[in-house]
């Protein structure tokens, strides 16, 4: 901390933008105008001072801070974030977070758009771990979407005529019957 001889207190691990942020919630207890912090209306430049402001709450252990970061982040991810998201989302352990990115990055009309990023690379480059995992979530929405095609195509079915394969008269029936 500082003394009486020190006229300025430096702090080396955060921007200057965040660590205002940081102090504008601890002494009013709410995020800050994210775009007036940082000087611009930019979805993404609110996303990386949320990301920065989950880390220096996790660093801080101001919970409530980091709560509120992780729910701005859980509605802000984007193709272009979601990687760098969930690897911070797997260095803070924000398990929610992490859910959130994994699902989204997994669907299959972002996974492509999503392994063309920069963020992609660092993610193959830094958390192997959590390539295997997103892997693991594409098998799983896989399965989803066959199981819920199977559950779609299997179905009541009354046969209209009154009458069997063979074409013989027979008493109507409902029968359940797989669509396949």
């Amino acid at each position: 901390m500082r003394d009486r001889t020190t006229e300025n207190i430096k702090i080396e691990d955060m921007e200057a933008p965040v660590f205002k942020a940081m102090l504008q919630f601890i002494y009013l207890d709410e995020l800050p105008d994210t775009h007036e912090l940082m000087g611009t209306v930019s979805t993404s430049a609110s996303t990386l001072m949320a990301q920065h402001l989950l880390a220096a709450a996790d660093r801080y252990g101001l919970d409530r801070l980091r709560l509120l970061c992780e729910a701005k982040l859980c509605e802000e991810v984007s193709v272009e974030t979601v990687a760098t998201t969930l690897a911070l989302a797997e260095q803070h352990h924000s398990s929610q977070l992490k859910t959130v990115c994994l699902k989204f990055a997994a669907a299959p009309e972002n996974l492509g758009a999503v392994m063309q990023t920069e963020g992609f690379e660092y993610l193959q480059e830094s958390c192997g771990s959590l390539v295997t995992e997103l892997l693991g979530t594409v098998a799983g929405v896989e399965d989803e979407c066959k199981t819920a095609s199977r559950k779609r195509s299997n179905g009541w079915v009354q046969i209209a005529d009154g009458s069997d394969v063979n074409g013989r008269r027979v008493r109507q029936r409902t029968h359940y019957l797989p669509l396949a």
